[in-house]
């Protein structure tokens, strides 16, 4: 672990990484704030959902558009972006008790979300730079900066159950702008005097896109998003065919723990091999530790088949994001790592509406292997497109 406390050592880093918890912290309770308050001003769960569901459309459609605003106008533009978001999820609490109509608190999400600002991306980008006097550690930062991602998905809900439980859901929602307003203020000023990258040459209508190797980091993207979301649906599906439906969150809970743990233990162990391969192994063997999850036949062996389902998922997207930073266009390094996180949200959206429908009606089991195997088409384009990642493969450490 004496990466880790070298990477925390390094100036600026550890106050980064506290202001963008905070700064962050909304994506663990959003979704879950939004549903329950929703329901309690409505009375519908079927309204919660669209309006939960526009506020995930617009993240996901937001963030390459908030992305190459940063690489064009810089840093500054976080904190108006922030302050937006946070005046979006205010705005739902007001207009939710003054009795608006579902179609306007969906409208609102949707707004809300498109200006979440990217500070995942900005933070991704700017490893190589704050970590320029040791290079090796930067597989360590990613590594940390996916675990970061699972303890935010851990504590984000459960510290909104709590907060709802103790004050209501408008809290919860009030909390969240809170944090996403000052851990971005905080991270604007730790960043300091960084100096932002200009676009190099004229615009381009594609942007990170114009990178095969971003398309193909994309193409893998969507079906791991897609077996992710199967499994936030089969999960809870499985607990209630057991008859324990409130074991769901303690499953899924292990699942992500799992995860983290894989990620610390990637990021740990210096790297024996090109970054290109290791993200291609990741891609193979993360369908291969989901597939086993169709034969649990109880949910203490559910948890322990979690365990190796979650075990890739970390040092998949930490490898992931690192090769991101090797191919991006130059000047458009904050939007090429909005791209997979689109294309990650995407995936996940279509993976919990297909699961939701096999385990009504082929049962969660058939939601599981079709989980794994979109996925394993993901990491069959990662591999067949693997010369697009070549640049990285030849630059890994």
């Amino acid at each position: 672990m004496s990466a880790y406390a070298a990477i925390l050592r390094t100036p600026r880093v550890a106050l980064l990484l506290a202001a963008t918890v905070f700064a962050r912290l909304p994506i663990g309770i959003n979704h879950l704030a939004i549903v329950l308050f929703v329901r309690e001003v409505t009375g519908s769960y079927a309204t919660a959902g669209v309006v939960v569901g526009a506020f995930a459309l617009g993240s996901a459609a937001g963030a390459p558009l908030q992305g190459r605003l940063v690489d064009r106008l810089g840093r500054r533009v976080l904190v108006p972006l922030a302050a937006g978001h946070a005046a979006g999820l205010l705005c739902l609490w007001l207009l939710g008790h003054a009795g608006a109509p579902g179609a306007a608190l969906a409208a609102l999400a949707l707004a809300a979300g498109v200006v979440l600002p990217p500070t995942s991306s900005v933070l991704r980008a700017l490893w190589p730079w704050l970590l320029r006097e040791r290079p090796d550690l930067v597989p360590s930062a990613y590594a940390v900066d996916s675990v970061l991602i699972e303890l935010i998905f851990i504590a984000g809900p459960l510290g909104t159950a709590a907060v709802v439980a103790l004050s209501g859901p408008e809290i919860a929602l009030a909390a969240s702008a809170a944090s996403v307003a000052g851990g971005t203020v905080a991270f604007v000023l730790a960043l300091g005097d960084h100096p932002d990258e200009p676009a190099a040459g004229k615009p381009s209508l594609l942007g990170a896109l114009a990178s095969p190797g971003i398309r193909t980091l994309v193409l893998g993207s969507v079906p791991l998003g897609f077996c992710l979301g199967v499994t936030e649906v089969a999960v809870p599906a499985f607990s209630d065919e057991h008859g324990a439906p409130e074991l769901a969150g303690v499953l899924l809970a292990v699942w992500s723990a799992a995860s983290a743990a894989g990620g610390l233990l990637y990021g740990a162990r210096p790297r024996r091999a090109p970054l290109a391969a290791l993200h291609q192994r990741f891609a193979v063997l993360l369908p291969l530790g989901f597939l086993p999850l169709a034969v649990a036949g109880s949910p203490p062996a559910m948890a322990l088949l979690l365990i190796p389902a979650g075990a890739f998922i970390a040092p998949l997207l930490a490898t992931r994001n690192e090769l991101v930073g090797f191919v991006a266009p130059p000047g458009y390094a904050t939007e090429a790592f909005t791209w997979p996180l689109t294309a990650l949200v995407s995936g996940a959206a279509a993976g919990a509406a297909v699961s939701g429908a096999l385990a009504e009606g082929a049962g969660w089991q058939v939601a599981v292997v079709c989980g794994a195997a979109v996925a394993a088409l993901g990491a069959l384009a990662v591999v067949q497109r693997r010369r697009t990642l070549a640049p990285a493969a030849a630059s890994s450490l």
